[in-house]
């Protein structure tokens, strides 16, 4: 069941959210992103799988140790490309060394010429999360229409990374809002409790 909230609501919950991740990024530093690799092998990516990442904008968790070593275990990876407003993200295929170019909302992504590849894991960044697997994002919806396309035709695996300090006991939803298969953060890999 979605429990819409207010337009005010969200904004506020992004900004105290954005100001959790900033202190715990200063406490935390690179450190919190060589956890997250320790963890690779606790959230059973098959060897093969293509998965999509992120390259970190600002006091985001750093994804990318945990992608060289998710490609250590066998998987491809890709980072996404914001192709236009409202629209869902597209995917390209990224090792580490390969150039990047700058896209929109501040991103970096592969260059044009890079393999277009469909994800069958999709790391996400966030604001916040709580247990039930809903995330607090950007307010863009790039996340969630991505999400809710891969699962029409196919299917994915959603794992949001985060800092341990963004969960929250409880978002509030949007009826577009996609949940989360699971959350990965420094300190551990969390299960969804879906009702």
């Amino acid at each position: 069941m979605t429990h819409p909230a207010p337009p005010h609501l969200k904004s506020d919950l992004r900004r105290r959210s954005a100001q959790l991740r900033a202190a715990a990024a200063v406490r935390l530093g690179t450190e919190a992103g060589e956890a997250l690799a320790t963890q690779a092998a606790m959230l059973g990516i098959a060897s093969g799988a293509v998965v999509a990442g992120y390259w970190p904008l600002g006091d985001e968790i750093d994804p990318r140790p945990l992608m060289l070593a998710l490609a250590g275990q066998g998987c491809r990876l890709a980072l996404p490309v914001v192709t236009g407003r409202g629209e869902a993200l597209a995917f390209r295929a990224w090792m580490a060394g390969d150039a990047l170019e700058d896209g929109g909302h501040g991103t970096r992504h592969p260059l044009a010429r890079a393999a277009s590849l469909r994800p069958a894991v999709v790391l996400t960044p966030l604001l916040a999360f709580d247990r039930k697997g809903f995330r607090l994002g950007y307010g863009g919806g790039y996340y969630d229409r991505t999400l809710a396309q891969l699962r029409e035709s196919g299917g994915v695996v959603a794992i949001g990374l985060g800092f341990a300090a963004q969960e929250v006991a409880v978002l509030p939803v949007e009826p577009w809002d996609q949940p989360l298969d699971m959350i990965a953060t420094e300190c551990g890999v969390i299960a969804v409790e879906h009702a």
